[in-house]
Formats: C-alpha cells, sequence, structure tokens
C-alpha cells in the first residue's frame, strides 16, 4: 500500500492545511471532504467545503456527468480532497486525475492535520 500511494502522491503536488485554507477562501479550490459520516459526527466540518461521499465523488465531481453537483464546473477545477488523515484522500486525487481534472490534489495529513493546524472547524448539528 506504502508503494501504491507513493506512485499516486508522485503525480501531482500535495498542499498543506494553510494553503488549503487560503485557496478555498481566494475560491481558487474547493475543498471536498470525502469522511465518512461517523468522523465527520465526531470532529465536526470544515466551513464552506463540499461534503461528498468517497463512493461517490468520480460521479458528483465529473463535469460531464449528469450527477455531477453545480461547483463540477469544468476539467480545471482546482480540488482539494480531504479524508481524515490524508491516506484514502490520495487515492481519491488520483481516481479524479483519471477523469481529467488535473489539477486535483489532497491535503497532506488531512483533517486532522487541518485541525491540528488551528484553521476553522465547525460541529455537525443534527
Amino acid at each position: 500500500m506504502d508503494e501504491l500511494l507513493e506512485r499516486v502522491r508522485a503525480g501531482y503536488r500535495r498542499i498543506e492545511a494553510r494553503e488549503a485554507h487560503e485557496a478555498a477562501q481566494s475560491g481558487e479550490a474547493l475543498l471536498v471532504d470525502i469522511r465518512y459520516a461517523a468522523l465527520r459526527d465526531r470532529d465536526g466540518l470544515i466551513p464552506g467545503a463540499l461534503v461528498v461521499e468517497r463512493n461517490e465523488l468520480e460521479w458528483r465531481l465529473d463535469p460531464q456527468g449528469s450527477h455531477r453537483v453545480p461547483q463540477a464546473t469544468g476539467h480545471d477545477l482546482r480540488v482539494v480532497v480531504i479524508c481524515n488523515e490524508g491516506y484514502a484522500s490520495s487515492l481519491a486525487a488520483a481516481s479524479l486525475h483519471q477523469l481529467g481534472l488535473q489539477r486535483a490534489t489532497d491535503l497532506v495529513g488531512g483533517f486532522q492535520a487541518w485541525r491540528a493546524a488551528g484553521l476553522p472547524v465547525e460541529p455537525v448539528t443534527f
């Protein structure tokens, strides 16, 4: 698994939490949270991040797909995929590259790195 992660990560530049925050704040990137519901419920949400379950990611972000989200405006969209610790998001970003989203990347350390950097997190409300 480590070798697979190394190979897919060599295909793009991963970004750190502060850079991802700045890119989202400036409108240069779409943050996409692929963590499963139990983790979101436990740890909270990144304000403004689009929540897309991992098993729906490609369907929702394919700019030519009939099930895309409104934010999936084109193949030049800069997407930052966020999982819990930065492993599943690497594989997800590589999958988005295969769809033609060549600016897709993932967050080093995932949500846990975001939170550790003191960046905004809001609780899930039920």
